[in-house]
C-alpha cells in the first residue's frame, strides 16, 4: 500500500520575487497525479502540522521560536536573531508570509509518514513537500528552515534499529549528514556535485566520527553525469550499502535539481534516468519514505516527481507520454511531453574516476559492523496520532505506569520483563505506540548498546 500526503495550500506561500525556490511545484506535480489518475492507487492524506514540542525534538528551541514569531510586519525587530539563525534578505533564507506554517506541514507529512510505515499502515509513503535537506539544529540553509527528513528519521528510530538514508539531489544533504554524523543507528548516502558548489562539503573522505565512522558515505561527482553513469554507480553503492547494513527502513530524498536543463544543477539526468534510482530502491522491498527536495525548473519537477509517483505505485508504464490538460497545461509548452532529452554538454565524470569512488566506497564499508544492533530499553510513544478517538483516559494511565516501572528496574533484563508485558497488554487495550513491528527476527535486547553514550 501507498500513502500519499499532501496538503492543498503548500503553493500558495511565496518566497519572493526572483527567489528560485517556488512551491507551486508541489501543487504543479499534485495536478498531474490527478491528471494521470495515479491518486486512486493510493491512500491520500492531509498532513498535520507539527508543533513545537515535535520540531525541537531535533532543533533548537529558541530557533523554532524565533521562526513561528517572525512575520513579513515584525521582522525589523529580530535583528540579532536574524543574522543568528541565518535568515533574512542577506541570506537565501527569506522571511515571508506563512514561512513557520509551510515548514509546520512539511515537516508534518514527513512525520506522518514514517509514523505510517512504523504501524505497517504503508509499505511506501510520498511527500513531495519534504526533503528539505539543508536546514540544521539552530540555523536555516539553502532555502530550508525546519529539517523534516531528520524529524523522520528520528521517528522511525522508534521503530527501527539502523534506517538508511539516500539522497539523489545535486546539493550534498549536509543538514541530515550533520545531524546523524556520530551515530550508526543511520547511514546517509547521498551522491552531488562537489567543488566550488554550495553547501561545499561531502568529499569522499568525510565519513563520519566516533561510532558514526564509516556510516556517513559520500558520493562526490563532477558536472554532466548521464543516465548511465549515474545509475551505474548508484545500483553498486547502495547495493553494497543495503547489503552491509541491512537498515529496517530508507528515506529516499529526490531531489529534482539533478535533472538535465535545471536552472541550478549541473547534472544531465532524464526523468527516467532520476527515476531507476527510485524504482531500483523500492525494489528492496523494505518500508520506505519518499520526500522531494530541490528543483528549481518547475516544470521539470513536477514531471520527475508526476512520473516517480507512477513508478512508486508501479503504473509508470502506464503514463502516456503527452500529457493531459491539467491546471498548469501551459507550463509544459511547447511539446507537452512528460519526458525530457539529455543536454548536449560535457560529462566530466571519466570512467576512471568513477571507478575510484567505487573502490574507495566498498573499502570504507569493509570497516563497519556487520547490521549493527542497539539496544531498545524504551520506546517513545508517538508524537501525533491521526485518530484522536483511540486516546482514552485508560491508554494514558498505562503508559504512566510502564514509565514508572521502567523507572524501577536496575537491570536490562528487569527492563525486558516490563516492556513485553505492558507490550502484551497494549494490544487489549488497542495501544500501537508500544509495538515496535511485526517481525521480530533480530532482537534487539540481547545487542551491546555502542549509543548509550550518544543522544539522537
Amino acid at each position: 500500500m501507498v500513502a500519499y500526503f499532501h496538503d492543498p495550500d503548500i503553493g500558495s506561500y511565496y518566497y519572493g520575487a526572483g527567489h528560485p525556490m517556488k512551491p507551486q511545484r508541489i501543487r504543479m506535480t499534485h495536478s498531474l497525479i490527478v491528471s494521470y489518475n495515479l491518486y486512486k492507487h493510493m491512500e491520500v492524506y492531509r498532513p498535520h502540522k507539527s508543533d513545537v514540542n515535535e520540531l525541537t525534538l531535533f532543533h533548537d528551541y529558541e530557533y523554532v521560536d524565533f521562526l513561528s514569531s517572525i512575520s513579513l510586519e515584525n521582522y525589523r525587530d529580530f535583528t540579532h536573531q536574524l543574522k543568528r539563525f541565518n535568515v533574512g534578505e542577506a541570506t537565501d533564507c527569506p522571511v515571508f508570509d506563512g514561512l513557520f506554517q509551510f515548514q509546520q506541514s512539511c515537516a508534518g507529512a514527513s512525520i506522518d509518514g514514517a509514523s505510517k510505515l512504523n504501524h505497517h499502515c504503508a509499505d511506501i509513503c510520498v511527500n513531495w513537500s519534504g526533503g528539505l535537506h539543508h536546514a540544521k539544529m539552530s540555523e536555516a540553509s539553502g532555502f530550508c528552515y525546519i529539517n523534516d527528513i531528520v524529524l523522520g528519521i528520528l521517528e522511525l528510530l522508534k521503530y527501527h534499529a539502523r534506517v538508511m538514508y539516500i539522497d539523489i539531489d545535486v546539493h550534498h544533504g549536509d543538514g541530515v549528514e550533520e545531524a546523524f554524523y556520530v551515530t550508526h543507528r543511520v547511514m546517509t548516502v547521498s551522491f552531488h556535485k562537489f567543488g566550488d558548489y554550495f553547501p561545499g562539503t561531502g568529499d569522499i573522505t568525510d565519513i563520519g566520527v566516533h561510532h558514526g565512522k564509516y556510516y556517513s558515505v559520500n558520493v562526490p561527482l563532477n558536472d554532466g553525469i548521464t543516465d548511465e553513469a549515474f545509475y551505474e554507480l548508484f545500483q553498486v553503492v547502495i547495493d553494497k550499502c543495503v547489503q552491509t547494513y541491512k537498515p529496517g527502513a530508507i528515506i529516499l530524498q529526490c531531489g529534482a535539481d539533478s535533472l538535465t536543463g535545471d536552472r541550478l544543477g549541473r547534472f544531465n539526468l532524464t526523468i527516467k534516468g532520476h527515476a531507476r534510482c527510485v524504482e531500483h530502491v523500492r525494489s528492496y522491498n523494505l518500508p520506505l519514505l519518499v520526500l522531494g527536495g530541490g528543483g528549481y525548473t518547475i516544470r521539470n519537477v513536477s514531471r520527475c516527481w508526476a512520473y516517480e509517483t507512477g513508478v512508486v505505485l508501479n503504473k509508470h508504464l502506464e503514463m502516456p507520454d503527452q500529457i493531459s490538460l491539467n491546471d498548469y497545461y501551459d507550463y509544459y509548452a511547447p511539446d507537452f511531453q512528460l519526458h525530457l532529452q539529455p543536454s548536449n554538454i560535457a560529462n566530466y565524470n571519466s570512467p576512471e574516476h568513477l571507478n575510484r569512488i567505487k573502490i574507495r566506497i566498498a573499502e570504507n564499508l569493509r570497516n563497519i559492523e556487520h547490521a549493527p544492533g542497539v539496544q531498545f530499553s524504551y520506546v517513545p510513544p508517538d508524537f501525533f496520532n491521526s485518530d484522536p478517538e483511540d486516546e482514552s483516559e485508560k491508554e494514558n494511565n498505562e503508559n504512566q505506569k510502564q514509565i514508572k516501572d521502567l523507572d524501577m528496574c536496575d537491570t536490562a533484563e528487569e527492563r525486558k520483563s516490563v516492556l513485553v508485558a505492558t507490550s502484551i497488554k497494549s494490544r487489549e487495550l488497542g495501544v500501537n505506540h508500544l509495538l515496535r513491528r511485526k517481525n521480530y527476527e533480530d532482537d534487539f535486547f540481547d545487542i551491546p548498546d555502542r549509543d548509550q553514550n550518544i543522544i539522537v
